[in-house]
Formats: C-alpha cells, sequence, structure tokens
C-alpha cells in the first residue's frame, strides 16, 4: 500500500533541501500511476497550504514523441498549476532559485465552460467548443538534476510532474488551424527550434480530451476559467546564463521571459 502522505512530505523537503531527483517508489511503496497521482495530490495540497494559493488549471506533459523520447515515457502526464506560479510574459527568473530550471514551449488554454462527467468531449471539434481562448506560453520545470538516462515516471508523476510555473501570453478568443501553427523558439532573438501543432499529438486539443477522462478518473474536472498547458512542441530548454526566450505562434503572438543568473 502507497504512503501517499509519507512520500509527499519528503518530496516537498526534498525540494527545500535542493535534493537532486531520484526515485522514491521504493521507499514509499509506489506501484503505479495511481500510487503516483495519489501523492501529488497530497503534495499539491501541501503546496497549496504553504502558499495560500488555490490551482490555477492543469498542464500536460509528454504529449510530443520529441518529449516523449527525451523522458523516455511514451504516454502524456498531468500536474496541477497553482495560481501563484502563473507569470505574466515579460518578466523574469532568477536561475538560482531553481535546482535546475528547464523551459518548454507550449500552446496555452483557458476553459470556456465547465466540464463535468455529464458533458465530456469526445472529440477536437467538441472540445473547441470548450475553448475560450488560446495564448503561446512557456512551463517551467524543475528536473533538480534528474538522470533522463533512468528516469522514474512514477516519481516524476509523484512530484506534479515537475511544474514550477507557468509564463503565459496574451489569450485570443480566436485562432488559425492549430495543427498548421508553427511555433519559434528563440535566445537572445536567434533561433534556438522550431515545433508545430501538429507535433502535440496530432492537434493541441487531443491532449485535452486525454485530461478531461484524467480528472474524471479521480473525481475531478476542467473548470470555466481554468488555464491548461497542452505539452511543449520541442524539448525542453535549459537555460544557464542571462538569457531572453522569446516563444512566437504567428498571428497567435508570442511570449517571452527572461532568466539571469545572478540579481
Amino acid at each position: 500500500m502507497v504512503h501517499a502522505e509519507a512520500a509527499a512530505a519528503a518530496l516537498l523537503k526534498e525540494h527545500d533541501d535542493r535534493t537532486p531527483f531520484h526515485s522514491i517508489r521504493a521507499d514509499y511503496s509506489i506501484d503505479d500511476l495511481d500510487d503516483a497521482y495519489e501523492i501529488q495530490a497530497s503534495l499539491v495540497r501541501r503546496l497549496r497550504e504553504r502558499n495560500n494559493a488555490d490551482i490555477a488549471g492543469y498542464k500536460i506533459g509528454l504529449t510530443s514523441p520529441r518529449m516523449q523520447t527525451m523522458c523516455g515515457i511514451p504516454h502524456p502526464i498531468g500536474g496541477s498549476v497553482l495560481r501563484n506560479r502563473v507569470h505574466a510574459s515579460g518578466g523574469e527568473a532568477l536561475l538560482s532559485d531553481f535546482v535546475h530550471l528547464g523551459v518548454e514551449c507550449e500552446i496555452a488554454v483557458r476553459i470556456g465552460r465547465d466540464l463535468s462527467d455529464g458533458y465530456l468531449p469526445s472529440t477536437v471539434g467538441e472540445m473547441a467548443e470548450a475553448i475560450a481562448g488560446i495564448a503561446p506560453a512557456l512551463e517551467l520545470v524543475e528536473d533538480r538534476q534528474a538522470d533522463y538516462k533512468s528516469l522514474d515516471m512514477l516519481t516524476l508523476v509523484a512530484d506534479n510532474s515537475w511544474n514550477a510555473g507557468v509564463v503565459l501570453g496574451e489569450f485570443r478568443e480566436s485562432w488559425p488551424d492549430l495543427e498548421a501553427v508553427e511555433g519559434v523558439v528563440e535566445r537572445n532573438g536567434e533561433v534556438l527550434d522550431r515545433g508545430h501543432g501538429r507535433d502535440v499529438m496530432g492537434h493541441p486539443f487531443v491532449p485535452l480530451l486525454w485530461l478531461c477522462r484524467h480528472l474524471a478518473k479521480r473525481g475531478n474536472a476542467l473548470r470555466a476559467g481554468d488555464i491548461v498547458m497542452t505539452g511543449s512542441m520541442t524539448p525542453t530548454y535549459f537555460p544557464s546564463s542571462d538569457e531572453s526566450i522569446r516563444f512566437s505562434l504567428g498571428s497567435l503572438g508570442a511570449v517571452e521571459y527572461r532568466f539571469k543568473a545572478r540579481d
């Protein structure tokens, strides 16, 4: 039987102590994903209490082949985003505040109406009817110097799928064909990588269909106003010095954040 409360307390202490990421599955009898998400729920509750922060929405990770290959995990994972970790484009983060900060470039959506067991979309078209806005976004991930060659999926999920915050661009109430939209990642004005909406499970709304069912299985649901990160179009980038990361989505605009090595 999983020791969820003890595992969540241990993960929180490891973050406080800046302990490098490692598997805790044997220490706390974590046998499967259900166990891992039970620990995640306890960890998120502790973080909410510590920060006096509500859940602003959710992240979906590992939604592109390149991200799944990077982490060696062949399916999506989910996590919660706390409201105190939601940032506006144009701000900055201090790298020394993190053990090892990564940046992922994504399409964020704002949910327009409650989605519960009574109404769970089953197609991309039905999902689109529940979306109030689309924005370019960056996810901040704290991998605590994880070794990707021996990455333990269950500990990763238990650790709230590594979410350390999100940076949001301006939300647009209409959008072009998201399969074809190109995302361009730039570092200090120089192109680093490119991706397309279709790289995210064929369409960025497909992960949302997965999330609806994931939440329903755990007695939860997407609500109007929730922000959801649909997954990175390109592999995680790890800033190492003073640099500005910009992610643009054509007519959908851009999001930008600066990362500083020191004050």
